[in-house]
């Protein structure tokens, strides 16, 4: 593994117990300048995993409760008159950091989560026709409850597709969960910073340079291919969606200590990356009844190559 990564993965490891896999595909979208949506039932450390992976890094992080009343402008920001100077001036939002931690996403009006779709694709916010670019590097990780839907805007397809993946935390093992009630609550651990905003630049950079043979490359355009032509499915992966899967694989090769992506790095990030960007058909949802499961019956049927 990189050196980097292992410090980093490490160190959230202080705070998420038994959740490696779940970190390093964190970290992978960290390094793929992609964004991460964690869903989940409560309790199970979602917002605990996002608040490590902040402190574990020194860059500024936000956190904004997503509620009913929430405004566009408490996230992009606004303009107001300076009474000394009687010129207007703007006052940054919640999206002005490196870590953006939208909580229960799905509990904020449409209105309020279509804010989030500028900052998301172009890494900026405009107010009254004022572009203001973000920090970089920058990351939004939202989270959301499976469960308890009543009174929640479920996110629109376009917004899903903003995300580079869509994760689970799962439930822990039993031996897992005994260390976690030695942990106890404690405040985070206390983590502290162990990698810098610039390790994180120069590591995303060395990810773009990562060399992805042509079967491989066709490997990735198969699987997104049979997404729009499966039975189960009415809508299949955008093109969004195979950019994606080639970006996040590059960066899972890098964080393995590889500069060139394998079959396995594709085939393993498959249904975190394309998953929520599908509709499945009713046979879909009567045969597999989730995105994931769908995807990964499809997964199944795309051959995998062999590369030399």
């Amino acid at each position: 593994m990189n050196e980097k990564v292992q410090l980093l993965t490490e160190n959230i490891e202080k705070a998420i117990i038994g959740k490696r896999e779940v970190i390093i595909k964190l970290i992978a979208a960290l390094l793929s300048g992609g964004h991460v949506l964690i869903e989940d039932v409560p309790g199970v450390g979602k917002t605990r995993l996002v608040s490590a992976l902040s402190a574990s890094v020194n860059g500024k992080c936000n956190r904004i409760q997503f509620t009913p009343d929430l405004m566009p402008s408490d996230i992009t920001g606004f303009t107001m008159i300076n009474q000394k100077t009687g010129e207007t001036e703007y006052r940054s939002g919640a999206a002005m950091c490196n870590f953006l931690l939208a909580d229960e996403i799905n509990r904020a009006s449409p209105k309020a989560q279509s804010a989030l779709l500028e900052i998301m694709e172009e890494l900026q916010v405009s107010v009254d026709g004022v572009t203001h670019a973000l920090p970089a590097p920058f990351m939004a990780l939202a989270t959301q409850n499976p469960v308890e839907t009543y009174g929640t805007y479920h996110l629109p397809e376009a917004q899903m597709d903003r995300f580079i993946m869509k994760l689970s935390v799962g439930y822990p093992a039993a031996d897992e969960e005994l260390e976690i009630l030695d942990l106890g609550r404690e405040k985070k651990t206390d983590l502290s910073a162990v990698i810098s905003l610039d390790d994180i630049v120069a590591l995303k950079e060395q990810a773009q340079n990562v060399e992805v043979h042509p079967s491989v490359k066709k490997y990735i355009i198969d699987i997104v291919t049979a997404t729009r032509e499966s039975e189960f499915t009415v809508l299949g992966a955008s093109p969004r969606g195979s950019i994606a899967l080639h970006t996040a694989a590059k960066a899972l090769a890098l964080i393995n200590g590889r500069n060139y992506v394998v079959p396995d790095d594709v085939k393993s990030l498959a249904v975190d990356v394309l998953a929520h960007r599908l509709m499945l058909s009713p046979k879909g949802k009567s045969v597999h009844s989730v995105p994931e499961r769908a995807m990964a019956a499809i997964l199944e049927g795309v051959a995998v190559p062999q590369v030399n």
